[in-house]
C-alpha cells in the first residue's frame, strides 16, 4: 500500500468519526466533540502513536482518576502541568483595560471559608512568617468597588494547604469585603515554594519528562462584585527563581510584587504584636473587568 492510500484510509475513518456526531441535537456540544475528534486522531497520525504507546496512555488516564477523590482532583492537576487550565483562562479573560490578569484556580479552594474583619489574620495558627497584605479593588474606570467579596487562601511554611492535613483544620483560607472605598487587609503568612503532589501519576509523567513540580511562591485571590468579572489570580513574590518554571504556568508579570521584609522592632501596620517576629508586608490593588 502505497503512503497516498495509507493516508487516505486513516482520513477516511476521522471522517466517518467526525460525521457520527453530526446529528447531536445542541450545536456546541456537536461543534466541540466533532473538533476533539479531528484534533486527537491528527495527534494519533502525527506520532505515529503505537499499541503499547496506546495502552500506557489509556492506564495513565485510568490512574488519574483513581487517584481523583473529594480531596484532590488529579484531573486538574494534569489540566495544569499540561498548561490546558491556563490556556482556558486566557481564551475566557480576553485583555479589559488595565483589568487584573486572571490565573490558575489550583486545586485547593473550599468553599465557605471563615469570614475576617479588615485586619484580620487567614494564618488561624498556621506556620509561617506574618504577612501583611492590603489594596484596593476598582473598576476599570477607576471607581471604588465597595462591597467586593475577597477570597485568599494559601500554603504554610511547609508548602501544605489546610485540606492536605488529616486532621480536618481549617487554615491559611479566609474571605472579608471590601469597605466604602474598595480598600481591603489581612495578614497572612509569607508565601513559600512548594510542589504541587507529585506522589501519583502526574507527578511520574514530570518526573520521566525531567520537569519540576514546583510552584513559585504565591497567594490566591478570589474576588466578586456584582456586574463585574469574577477575578481569579494569585500574587507571586519578585525574587524567586521558581517563577520562570512555574509547574503549571500560572505567573505573569502584572503579578508579581514586592514583598518587603521587616525587622521585629519595626512597627506594624495596624500596632498588632507579633511577639518578636520579623514579618512582610504586600500591596495588591486589584482592577475588576466588566461582566
Amino acid at each position: 500500500m502505497t503512503h497516498d492510500e495509507q493516508a487516505e484510509r486513516e482520513e477516511a475513518l476521522v471522517q466517518r468519526v467526525v460525521d457520527s456526531f453530526a446529528g447531536a441535537p445542541d450545536a456546541r456540544l456537536r461543534q466541540l466533540t466533532q473538533a476533539a475528534v479531528r484534533h486527537l486522531h491528527a495527534f494519533l497520525r502525527e506520532v505515529r502513536l503505537t499499541e503499547a504507546e496506546w495502552k500506557q496512555g489509556i492506564d495513565f488516564l485510568t490512574a488519574v482518576g483513581h487517584t481523583t477523590d473529594e480531596r484532590r482532583q488529579e484531573f486538574i492537576l494534569l489540566s495544569d502541568t499540561l498548561g490546558a487550565s491556563m490556556q482556558t483562562i486566557t481564551v475566557n479573560n480576553p485583555a479589559d483595560g488595565d483589568a487584573t490578569e486572571a490565573t490558575v484556580f489550583g486545586p485547593f479552594f473550599v468553599e465557605d471559608s471563615p469570614r475576617i474583619e479588615h485586619g484580620g489574620d487567614i494564618a488561624m495558627g498556621a506556620p509561617g512568617q506574618p504577612c501583611w497584605v492590603e489594596g484596593t479593588v476598582r473598576d476599570t474606570a477607576g471607581a471604588p468597588v465597595a462591597g467586593a467579596r475577597i477570597e485568599v487562601w494559601e500554603a504554610d511554611e511547609d508548602g501544605f494547604y489546610d485540606v492536605q492535613y488529616a486532621d480536618g483544620r481549617t487554615t491559611g483560607r479566609a474571605h472579608l469585603f471590601t469597605d466604602d472605598e474598595g480598600r481591603y487587609s489581612f495578614w497572612g503568612i509569607t508565601p513559600t515554594p512548594y510542589p504541587i503532589p507529585h506522589d501519583g501519576p502526574v507527578g511520574a509523567m514530570l518526573a520521566a519528562t525531567g520537569r519540576s513540580p514546583m510552584r513559585a511562591s504565591h497567594l490566591h485571590f478570589m474576588v466578586t462584585a456584582e456586574g463585574l468579572r469574577t477575578l481569579v489570580t494569585h500574587i507571586f513574590v519578585r525574587g524567586d527563581e521558581l517563577l520562570a518554571s512555574d509547574s503549571v504556568f500560572g505567573v505573569k508579570e502584572s503579578l508579581v510584587k514586592d514583598f518587603v521584609e521587616h525587622g521585629a522592632d519595626d512597627p506594624t501596620p495596624d500596632g498588632r504584636d507579633l511577639g518578636g517576629r520579623a514579618w512582610s508586608s504586600t500591596r495588591f490593588d486589584v482592577v475588576l473587568g466588566r461582566g
